[in-house]
């Protein structure tokens, strides 16, 4: 499955130019480490879907494009706050600006990102768009304290998981699906059923990465990383709630004393797979998918809902 970029090039080359502006800075430090961020952003789904969005409810304007920087530019200052929390050296194949700028800087780049935000709607008088994307950065944060608080207990029951993933993954997504609605319609009914399609979409691509955690083909992320990091997910909370109790603690001993030892590791994945939990998490990526689409499907057909269709199945069929 491709990303519909074809549908939105002009305007995805519009916002390079704005982001590249957006993020720009005075200070020589800051704005080299500005430019390596820049030249190593990711495939741009968010600010895609701010775009294609604004297209299906409306058309296109500045404040759609602001949207979109503003949505990227938060995503990138919760990806340099992540790096340092999880001590990381990598991302997307690269050396992280953690590991060549170290922490204190860091912390300072997420800092200036998020002021940077808040300035660009602030500026522009933004208000409705700013106050949809931090909901968005409040709800983030929590998710991400309620998951360090569970990581301690491995306590971690299924209604918890996806309150975890809704408020740290689901909620940027569904933000920049509202953004971008009302960015071009001025509708709160309109912008509300778009967030919601965001937000199904986005438990849908959490749970597809965690899936991930369990293949065996690479995947551009470590096999049983998420177990060396002591985080229960759906597939691994499924196993729990359906293994005997003997298994059930050796799974918990491992996570908890041997979530280093690679074979180890791979017998909890063996265990995992034999005892359903991927066919299960599966299952559920498949209804989150299905209620996005089918919210979807209430907007007229045009090339931009089939277009958001194709995110969707970009988003739970991809490789990586």
């Amino acid at each position: 499955m491709q990303l519909p970029t074809e549908l939105i090039h002009n305007e995805l080359q519009i916002f390079e130019t704005r982001f590249k502006e957006a993020v720009r800075s005075q200070a020589p430090l800051l704005d080299r480490i500005m430019r390596y961020i820049v030249k190593r952003k990711g495939k741009q789904l968010r600010p895609m879907f701010v775009l294609l969005s604004a297209k299906l409810c409306g058309e296109i304007n500045e404040p759609s494009y602001r949207a979109a920087s503003l949505v990227e530019i938060l995503h990138t200052a919760t990806l340099v706050h992540d790096d340092v929390v999880d001590d990381s050296m990598e991302r997307r194949g690269f050396f992280s600006t953690y590991a060549l700028w170290k922490a204190k800087a860091n912390v300072l780049i997420g800092d200036y990102l998020l002021a940077k935000g808040l300035l660009l709607s602030l500026d522009n008088n933004d208000y409705e768009i700013l106050h949809i994307l931090s909901d968005a950065v409040r709800k983030m944060s929590e998710g991400e304290l309620l998951q360090l608080e569970k990581a301690r207990s491995l306590n971690l029951k299924e209604d918890v998981y996806y309150e975890i993933i809704r408020n740290k993954t689901a909620s940027l997504l569904a933000s920049a699906c509202a953004a971008g609605a009302w960015s071009s319609c001025r509708d709160k009914a309109t912008t509300e059923k778009m967030r919601l399609f965001g937000e199904k979409t986005g438990m849908a691509f959490q749970i597809k990465d965690d899936l991930f955690d369990y293949a065996s083909e690479n995947v551009g992320k470590p096999t049983g990383n998420d177990i060396k990091e002591k985080k229960l997910t759906l597939p691994l909370i499924y196993t729990l709630n359906n293994v005997d109790k003997e298994i059930r603690r050796k799974i918990i001993f491992i996570i908890k004393n041997k979530n280093t030892d690679k074979e180890k590791v791979k017998w909890v994945i063996e265990q995992v797979e034999k005892n359903g939990g991927i066919a299960y998490a599966a299952e559920k990526m498949n209804a989150f998918k299905k209620e996005a689409l089918d919210i979807l499907h209430e907007f007229p057909e045009s090339t931009y809902r089939k277009g958001l269709q194709d995110m969707v199945l970009y988003v739970t069929d991809r490789k990586y």
